[in-house]
Parts: C-alpha cells; structure tokens; sequence
C-alpha cells in the first residue's frame, strides 16, 4: 500500500468554491483501479483547512493517479484557491 496524507489551506472564504472541486476529485480518484481509499475531512475549528487520507494499491498506482485528466482539471482548477499545502508519503512497511 501507499497512503498519502496532505493538508490544504484554502484561501480565507473560498472555501465554497474549493470544497466542491474537491469532492468532484476525490469521487473520479476512487473511480481508477489503484485507488483504494479518498477522505476528504474538514475541521469546524479551521474553516478554511482540508485533510486528505488517500491510500492506493502501490506507489505506481499514486504516479499513474497523478497523470490523469481530472488530477490536471483539478490543480488547474484549484490553483488560485490553494494558500498553502503541505503532503506525506507513506509506504507500507513490510515485516
């Protein structure tokens, strides 16, 4: 498994455009073969702040995700929304 954790701080009040690309992402991402899991989570406490937990079968999966038309459509999209964002990588540790 490789699970990706990012924190996106929207810009102040535009949350209402943010939230709905977003969905509309996550909803074509669990749509692809590799993807096994999108959570898209907000706060009440940090109104203008979204968690992502995204888990895919491999790191492969994940690189292919990144090369889809609606990964593009939303970084383009989102792009003037977006204030900061800081991401995780994870892979699975194997005993």
């Amino acid at each position: 498994m490789f699970a990706v954790a990012v924190t996106i701080k929207v810009v102040d009040g535009r949350m209402e455009d943010f939230l709905p690309m977003m969905l509309n992402h996550a909803a074509a991402s669990l749509g692809e073969a590799g993807c096994v899991q999108f959570d898209v989570c907000t706060d009440p406490e940090h109104v203008d702040e979204v968690f992502l937990y995204e888990v895919y079968m491999d790191r492969a999966a994940f690189d292919a995700h990144t090369e889809t038309p609606h990964y593009a459509a939303f970084r383009l999209g989102t792009k003037a929304l977006i204030k900061e964002l800081d991401g995780q990588r994870f892979s699975q540790v194997v005993r």
